[in-house]
């Protein structure tokens, strides 16, 4: 039986690099794709960027693979007008994906084309688990012509579940990264991880960091990190700063996912994928934007893309051997001198995707 995937081209170089993920999906085995207008090219057809009834596909689905969201044609301050990335948290809530996984691992291939040095980022094998569907992205909003405020929110219930996520996927050490010194969201998550830590993972070393010692140490040593784990806009400004050491955001991929079961499988999740609640394997996508700058002209990088489908492929589908070969296609790519310009180099989205088959 064919697997049902949810595509979400999006805007801008999305669709660019969705297509060639689908070359090399259609490769490895029997899919069904099914694509839906989302982000802005939804709120151009619907007025919304994220509908009713993309958000039923999405949850009948095995799992969504969406490329990219935004753009200037959709940039306001209007708190009454539609935003792309309402989409997204549409779609995170939606299907229950509390869980973000953001694997950081850079290629020996790419240890030069970072911006940080060769003995700062060798070896460097980290992840961030970041909590998706709490905190001040989802908290109460209001606006008035000279006030503005959000709120951020957390239960012991929303730390308690993605903690356990973190330390399932540890092999060592946990680093759980928040503003306990100033936020009262903070201070409850340092308590309740600590309780989760000594209930019931005292084998697993954990570490607290204060968010911008975090920042300072992910480039200035980041092998100290095994699993870091934080909240919501913690996590996403981390995991964006950490794509540096992979060389460019263009290499980043994510797996976003809800009620893992347990015993733990690969990065803390088993081979047969986070199925929950929300019905659907999960969420995958690329960590860069939809780059509208270089929208159109046939450079945009689909790496990130190709490396956020074998995430669908192990952890939403099951399929490990399937993921473990793009993975090594993508990387053998760059051994034998793939480059995209974000990497320093030539080749454009039709030569990466080439290279990339050739190896698969």
């Amino acid at each position: 039986m064919a697997h049902r995937i949810v595509t979400l081209p999006g805007d801008g170089i999305g669709p660019e690099i969705l297509a060639p993920a689908l070359e090399v999906l259609r490769v490895l085995g029997d899919f069904e794709f099914e694509e839906h207008p989302f982000g802005g090219a939804a709120i151009d057809l619907y007025g919304a960027a994220l509908t009713d009834e993309t958000l039923a596909a999405c949850r009948a689905a095995d799992a969504v693979l969406l490329a990219a969201v935004g753009g200037p044609k959709w940039d306001t301050t209007d708190p009454h007008a539609p935003r792309p990335e309402q989409g997204l948290l549409g779609l995170r809530k939606g299907l229950g994906l509390y869980a973000n996984l953001r694997p950081v691992k850079p290629l020996p291939a790419l240890y030069d084309a970072s911006p940080l040095r060769r003995e700062r980022i060798e070896g460097t094998d980290l992840l961030v688990v970041r909590e998706l569907t709490g905190g001040i992205y989802f908290g109460e909003k209001t606006r008035t012509r000279d006030f503005a405020s959000d709120v951020c929110a957390y239960t012991r219930e929303e730390i308690e579940r993605i903690a356990r996520v973190a330390f399932n996927a540890a092999r060592a050490k946990v680093t759980s990264v928040d503003k306990a010194n100033v936020l009262e969201t903070s201070r409850l998550w340092r308590e309740v991880v600590t309780e989760v830590h000594s209930r019931e993972y005292p084998h697993i070393q954990l570490e607290h960091v204060l968010v911008d010692n975090a920042a300072m140490q992910l480039v200035s040593a980041p092998r100290h990190f095994d699993t870091i784990l934080t909240e919501n806009m913690f996590g996403d400004i981390l995991s964006d700063e950490a794509a540096m050491i992979t060389g460019s955001i263009g290499m980043l991929p994510s797996a976003s996912l809800s009620a893992p079961r347990e015993p733990a499988g690969s990065a803390g999740f088993p081979p047969e994928g986070g199925r929950g609640g929300g019905g659907c394997g999960g969420l995958f996508e690329p960590v860069h934007g939809s780059a509208p700058d270089i929208t159109g002209r046939g450079i945009a990088n689909p790496l990130a893309m190709f490396l956020s489908a074998a995430l669908m492929l192990r952890h939403g589908l099951g399929l490990e051997s399937e993921a473990a070969a793009v993975e090594s296609a993508v990387e053998r790519a760059l051994e034998r001198g793939l480059r995209t310009p974000d990497l320093g180099g030539e080749a454009g989205t039709v030569e990466a995707t080439r290279a990339v088959l050739e190896h698969l």
